[in-house]
């Protein structure tokens, strides 16, 4: 599977925020959580640094989190879902889903490492710009409160025990993303871009 890194999207008119309420939206990320950013109308995160993400159909991101109990954090932007994984993970992801037998699968999934960007939602507590506007499903913790627990492989910084499991992650977003993919095929019906792309099987 490609990993790809998408090029930052313009926003929309409706999407920009006030340039004093992006400032401090980027001033909260970097000093409460200590994650880089970048420009201010959207704020967007940069990954491949303090984390990486898997970006999914909301459809199979949702069903996902309903299989697996503890995540990293979790953001909602329109029809997608980004899941905050250990940094180095979208390294991993084309041989982990190997191992896991999912190689030869088209899916939905998108891994997004070392030069690539989501937008920020806005910080927890304080209200997003728009309607469907980028929202925090599952809120990072404060960077006083220790280390989030990233979904993480041993190896990559996971510290065992307490800390969620990337193995299982993965398998639950792939396996929720095929049988999105399989229902769209079986409806007829279109939910997200990905849709265009060939069923694959293995």
């Amino acid at each position: 599977m490609a990993i790809t890194v998408p090029p930052p999207r313009p926003p929309l008119a409706d999407e920009r925020q006030s340039h004093g309420d992006c400032a401090q939206w980027a001033q909260w990320y970097e000093c409460e959580l200590g994650w880089a950013t970048e420009g201010t109308t959207p704020v967007r995160l940069l990954t491949g640094l303090r984390f990486d993400v898997l970006q999914v159909p909301a459809v199979a991101g949702h069903a996902a989190l309903r299989r697996v109990g503890r995540t990293g954090p979790v953001t909602l932007s329109g029809a997608r879902m980004n899941l905050l994984v250990a940094a180095g993970s979208a390294d991993e992801l084309p041989g982990l889903l190997d191992w896991l037998e999912w190689g030869g699968v088209t899916l939905s999934l998108t891994a997004i490492g070392t030069g690539g960007r989501i937008i920020a939602p806005a910080p927890p507590g304080r209200v997003a710009g728009r309607s469907g506007a980028a929202v925090w499903l599952r809120p990072p913790g404060l960077r006083h409160e220790g280390e989030p627990e990233l979904p993480a492989l041993v190896g990559l910084g996971s510290r065992g025990g307490g800390t969620p499991d990337l193995v299982r992650l993965v398998d639950a977003v792939a396996t929720e993303c095929h049988r999105a993919r399989l229902m769209r095929a079986r409806t007829g019906r279109s939910t997200d871009e990905s849709t265009a792309q060939p069923l694959a099987f293995s």
